[in-house]
């Protein structure tokens, strides 16, 4: 099924909080390989607007802080998938990797938020 439709088709079962699970790690890895190429296919027109956007500290800002609350929601989504999986018993193994995930994505929160102090630092140093 093309992308395009399996998408229109997935953001339609989202709507009613459907999501679909994949069962073999082949339909896992060609997901994980189409998520990545839509990616990097838009990857150059946000990076032309960023940079065009992003002409001095403060401008830089909102964007860290959307990415920064974005990540924090889905890292704090992922904490009860977390628990979730804990209570249940499942596998130890993937117990193990999404203690990972929500440990990075926790590291990643700290850096972005660290990077918006950064933006406000340096402009007022620059006064």
């Amino acid at each position: 099924m093309p992308l395009t439709r399996r998408s229109l088709m997935e953001a339609a079962a989202a709507r009613f909080g459907w999501r679909r699970a994949y069962d073999t790690t082949t339909q896992v890895e060609t997901l994980l390989t189409e998520q990545t190429q839509t990616a990097y296919t838009e990857a150059p027109d946000r990076a032309a607007l960023a940079t065009a956007k992003n002409t001095h500290e403060l401008a830089v800002q909102p964007g860290v802080l959307d990415v920064r609350g974005r990540v924090l929601a889905d890292v704090l989504y992922l904490e009860g998938v977390l628990t979730g999986a804990r209570n249940r018993g499942l596998a130890p193994a993937l117990i193990e990797r999404l203690e990972d995930v929500v440990d990075h994505g926790h590291e990643l929160t700290v850096l972005l938020a660290d990077t918006v102090r950064t933006t406000a630092a340096v402009h007022t140093a620059g006064r």
